[in-house]
C-alpha cells in the first residue's frame, strides 16, 4: 500500500474549500442563513484522531518495539487503511471548514462570533485529524527488509 501523498491531501482540501464556499454562497443567494457546523463535529473529529493513534500504537510497538510481539497482518492493514481514510476525510473537512470560514469573513456584515469559533474549531480539529492519521500511517509502515529485491532486479542490488 502506498503512503498518502501530500498532493492528494492538498487537492482534496481545495475541493472541499470550493464546495464549502459554494454551499454558503448558494444558501445566501437563496435568502437562507449560512451553514454553520455543529459544535459536536470538531469533538467527533478529535475522537477519531485519538482512535486512529490508539489503534496504530500496537502495530508500531510490534514493528519497532524491543519485544517485537507478533501482530495479525490483516489488523495492521485495516489500521493503515483507516489511517489513510482518516487523512483524506481530514483534508476534505479542513477545506470545507476553510471555505465556510472564507465566505463568512468575506461578507460585508460582521459574522457572529459563535459561527467563526465553530468554523475555526472545525478547521483546527480537521488538521489535527490529518496529522494524527499521517502519524498512524507512519506507525503502520514496515521497515525496509535487507532481503527485499526489486521485481526487475532478480540477482539483488549487490549483484549476487
Amino acid at each position: 500500500m502506498k503512503r498518502t501523498s501530500a498532493l492528494a491531501l492538498i487537492l482534496l482540501a481545495l475541493a472541499g474549500g470550493g464546495i464549502g464556499y459554494l454551499i454558503d454562497h448558494l444558501l445566501t443567494v437563496g435568502g437562507r442563513a449560512t451553514f454553520s457546523p455543529s459544535g459536536f463535529l470538531p469533538l467527533l473529529l478529535l475522537v477519531l484522531a485519538a482512535s486512529v493513534i490508539t489503534l496504530a500504537w500496537p502495530v508500531r510497538r510490534s514493528v519497532r518495539g524491543p519485544s517485537r510481539a507478533r501482530i495479525d497482518p490483516f489488523r495492521a492493514m485495516r489500521v493503515a487503511t483507516l489511517a489513510r481514510a482518516s487523512s483524506l476525510l481530514g483534508a476534505i473537512m479542513t477545506g470545507f471548514g476553510s471555505g465556510l470560514l472564507a465566505f463568512l469573513l468575506s461578507r460585508p456584515v460582521a459574522p457572529q462570533v459563535g459561527s467563526v469559533v465553530a468554523m475555526a474549531a472545525l478547521v483546527a480539529s480537521s488538521l489535527a485529524l490529518v496529522v494524527a492519521a499521517l502519524v498512524a500511517e507512519q506507525f503502520c509502515t514496515l521497515p525496509k527488509d535487507p532481503d527485499d529485491r526489486q521485481p526487475d532486479d532478480p540477482a539483488g542490488a549487490d549483484g549476487s
